[in-house]
């Protein structure tokens, strides 16, 4: 057995443990939640993946009806391609470039084939949303979001690993660059959908798993597409308030 499938099977004796009684309909279901824990955002068009954390707060109105508010913040590294860039911008860079090498200012020499731009980014994400919860299950909570929104504020901030890719995203006299100063930053809408469960260890404790599916397009003034972004997270979630159970 591969450690892929030991990690599977691990998972699932696990669930199972703490599961146990697991089926009976829920007699305790408290008014609110706050839940805080690790956090993933994957967006594979621009080859990011930020590692960070969430935090949520909820208010359940009905026993199968979670009203939410979702923070997120993550920071990772991520590769921009020119062929991602707008192209009117695609078009500058290649005047850029041919100018900077007829003005010797670049080496004809240079792999532009290649070329890439690195860049940290820092993300935070704030959502509102409803969570639909299936409770069949004494130990078991599932829930959907079928609808998922909120507004993702990111900073990029380019990181040149010589100067000529240096030169072409910030600029030199004569020459603009792609961005103007040391760093760039949007703030836009997203929508999406997602889900998870929690396994319910007391009346006012359980361990949530979850994963959302965004859609974004940050940046809509430097890239041509928008993007979709996994956000998984799993932690500790905490349940206080009156039993809302009739």
């Amino acid at each position: 057995m591969n450690d892929k499938r030991r990690v599977v099977a691990l998972a699932v004796g696990i669930l199972f443990l703490l599961s146990y009684p697991l089926y009976g309909q829920q007699s305790y279901v408290t008014r609110w939640d706050v839940y805080g824990g690790y956090s993933f955002l994957n967006s594979p068009a621009v080859s990011l993946f930020e590692n960070g954390g969430g935090a949520q707060i909820g208010y359940r109105p009905l026993t199968w009806l979670t009203v939410g508010f979702d923070y997120t913040a993550a920071a990772g590294n991520l590769t921009l391609q020119p062929s991602e860039l707008l192209p009117a911008l695609q078009t500058q860079l290649q005047t850029a470039i041919g100018e900077g090498v007829m003005a010797g200012v670049f080496p004809p020499t240079y792999p532009f084939a290649t070329l890439s731009v690195p860049a940290h980014s820092f993300t935070q994400t704030f959502a509102f949303g409803p969570e639909l919860v299936y409770r069949h299950f004494t130990k078991l909570t599932f829930f959907v979001r079928p609808i998922y929104a909120g507004l993702i504020h990111e900073t990029a901030t380019p990181q040149p690993p010589d100067a000529v890719v240096k030169a072409l995203v910030f600029g030199v006299p004569g020459m603009p660059g792609l961005i103007n100063g040391p760093n760039k930053t949007d703030n836009v809408g997203f929508y999406g959908f997602g889900g998870g469960f929690d396994i319910i260890l007391s009346k006012h404790f359980a361990w949530r798993t979850q994963a959302d599916l965004v859609h974004d397009h940050l940046f809509s003034d430097l890239l041509t597409n928008g993007r979709n972004t996994v956000r998984f997270s799993s932690g500790p979630a905490f349940n206080f308030g009156k039993n809302i159970v009739k």
